[in-house]
């Protein structure tokens, strides 16, 4: 099952998670420090919530949590025959999980596209990288060592 993916920041974590709890009925599949996701049911979503990304109450990104690298595949030759430019980013290790994805560059938001291939110890995220590094046919990955550190002309963090 594909699941739309909700990112926020927020300003406290505990008081969102325990919003969010009560709002769609479901715990936190993910905690970590600065960090929550759930894996939303009804309806299909996965709600992402950070704190110390961004003013709180604001969109941090948008993406399509998949179930498979071939669904990753999918959307990736989809979108290059489209002419859409996009980052891949393979076994990249991304807000606690190690993922294959691709970042679509949208006219004002970026969409992540993901597989979850397993769990990793620490946030450490895969950036989608500026306008100008993009290619649909040469993509590189762009990797940050802490979160929030995006480069010029990204508004995407992880996830």
């Amino acid at each position: 099952m594909s699941r739309v993916q909700l990112a926020l920041n927020v300003a406290d974590l505990d008081a969102s998670i325990e919003f969010y709890t009560k709002l769609f009925r479901t715990p936190p599949a993910k905690i970590r420090d600065g960090y929550a996701n759930f894996a939303i049911a009804d309806p299909p979503l996965k709600l992402i919530l950070f704190t110390g990304m961004g003013d709180p109450g604001s969109l941090n990104h948008v993406g399509v949590e998949v179930e498979s690298t071939d669904e990753v595949a999918a959307v990736i030759a989809r979108t290059a025959a489209n002419g859409m430019q996009q980052e891949v980013q393979e076994q990249t290790s991304c807000c606690f999980a190690v993922q294959d994805k691709t970042w679509v560059k949208g006219p004002d938001n970026d969409w992540e596209f993901y597989t979850v291939l397993g769990d990793a110890p620490e946030m450490a995220c895969a950036i989608a990288g500026p306008a100008s590094g993009w290619s649909s046919d040469s993509p590189q990955a762009v990797v940050a060592e802490a979160a929030g550190t995006a480069g010029a002309g990204s508004a995407s963090t992880c996830c």
